[in-house]
C-alpha cells in the first residue's frame, strides 16, 4: 500500500476527531493556547521592572540553579541556553538578558512534578549576564552567567 496515501489519511482521522472535540465543547482553544501571560513583564524595558513584574525582586541566589551557555557567543542571535533547577517542586523557570532591549527572554510554567530543566536557543544584544529566575515552593531563586557576545544579536 501507498506509504503517503496512509499519511493522508492518518491525519484526515486526526483532525476529524479534533473537530469532533472542539465541536462538542471538549476541548477549546484556551486550554491548547497559552492562557494566561506576563504582558507587564514582557514589555518592559527595565531590568527593575521586569524583576518586579515576575515576583523576583530579591530572589535568593542558589547553588541549586545551573546556567548553562557559551562563555563567548559569536553571534548572539543564537545563543543556547540550558537552565537546570534541583529545586524540589520547581514551578517556573524564567530566563533574563539583562542587557537587551526587553531583558525577559523567556518564561516556562512547569506541572505535575515536571523536571527542572529547559533548553532554548536566545537572542543577546550585547555582552551581558544571562540570569534564570526560578520559582520552587513559593519562594523565588536566582543564579547567572556571564556571555560574552561579540556580534549583536538584537540589531546590533
Amino acid at each position: 500500500m501507498n506509504n503517503q496515501r496512509r499519511q493522508v489519511l492518518k491525519g484526515a482521522g486526526a483532525a476529524g476527531a479534533l473537530g469532533v472535540a472542539m465541536a462538542a465543547g471538549l476541548l477549546k482553544p484556551s486550554a491548547v493556547f497559552a492562557a494566561e501571560w506576563n504582558k507587564a513583564a514582557f514589555e518592559s524595558k527595565a531590568l527593575a521592572d521586569v524583576l518586579k513584574a515576575v515576583g523576583g525582586a530579591g530572589a535568593a541566589d542558589s547553588a541549586q540553579i545551573t546556567v548553562k551557555a557559551p562563555d563567548i557567543a559569536e553571534n548572539g542571535a543564537v545563543v543556547p541556553v540550558e537552565v537546570t533547577s534541583a529545586l524540589p517542586g520547581t514551578e517556573s523557570i524564567t530566563i533574563i538578558g539583562e542587557k537587551n532591549g526587553f531583558p525577559l527572554v523567556a518564561q516556562f510554567d512547569l506541572m505535575n512534578g515536571a523536571q527542572g530543566f529547559v533548553s532554548t536557543r536566545i537572542k543577546l544584544g550585547t555582552t551581558s549576564n544571562v540570569r534564570a529566575m526560578v520559582k520552587a515552593g513559593g519562594k523565588m531563586y536566582t543564579a547567572a552567567k556571564e556571555v560574552k557576545v561579540t556580534i549583536g544579536g538584537c540589531g546590533g
